[in-house]
């Protein structure tokens, strides 16, 4: 006779959400892995722990799932960056020390975290040859860092912090400044440590505030 199983290791079935997004996390790395021309969706389901016409039924076929793939990457990416905006310093103490630290919690948070490689490693390998299937980041994906980040560095100039004609273009060189000492780190998919993450901070705020600081006014 077959055993009963016991309930503390009975086997809880997922619920939709939960298949949803072990399908989505499990395409993300075949995608990364395979290639988009070399994942097919049987080893996606395998990845998941689904069924292949689970896959189907979430997604239709392989296109689909690629651009539900690099939506919901977009949205959760979004969210990290929306959450680290907040803490953006409005009313700086030490202007160079509070951007250095907004700088290491938006790589941390943002870039060089799994969606991040995820996303980055995606748009390297498939954005020339699939450029159709990456139009959801380019509508809500960088513009909408951009805009919110310029927002933030045009109320500083305001203040009297900095000196910008263009808070768009300095919002897109700040984030360049703030990429550039990791990209051979992040090409290659290296672990970020915390010192290579202040470092690269370090360097691109000072570059930045050379370009858009305004000398502030000696205590008295």
């Amino acid at each position: 006779m077959t055993p009963a199983i016991a309930p503390d290791i009975a086997v809880v079935p997922r619920s939709h959400t939960a298949k949803r997004l072990s399908i989505i996390d499990a395409a993300a790395c075949v995608f990364c892995r395979e290639g988009f021309a070399g994942a097919n969706i049987d080893l996606i389901a395998a990845e998941a722990g689904v069924s292949r016409q689970t896959v189907y039924n979430h997604h239709g076929d392989k296109e689909n799932l690629l651009v539900a793939v690099v939506r919901e990457i977009t949205e959760r990416i979004n969210a990290g960056v929306f959450d680290t905006l907040a803490t953006f310093p409005d009313k700086p103490v030490d202007l160079e020390a509070d951007l250095v630290a907004f700088a290491v919690r938006l790589n941390q948070n943002c870039i060089c975290n799994r969606d991040g490689k995820f996303l980055r490693k995606l748009l390297h390998t498939e954005g020339e040859r699939y450029p159709a299937l990456f139009a959801g980041w380019r509508e809500d994906g960088p513009a909408k860092t951009w805009a919110a980040l310029a927002a933030r560095f045009a109320r500083l100039a305001h203040a009297g912090w900095l000196e910008i004609d263009d808070p768009d273009v300095a919002a897109r060189q700040f984030l360049a400044l703030v990429n550039a000492d990791l990209q051979m780190a992040m090409i290659f998919g290296d672990t970020v440590s915390e010192e290579q993450l202040r470092t690269a901070a370090t360097n691109a705020v000072r570059c930045f505030l050379r370009a858009y600081g305004k000398p502030r006014p000696a205590a008295i």
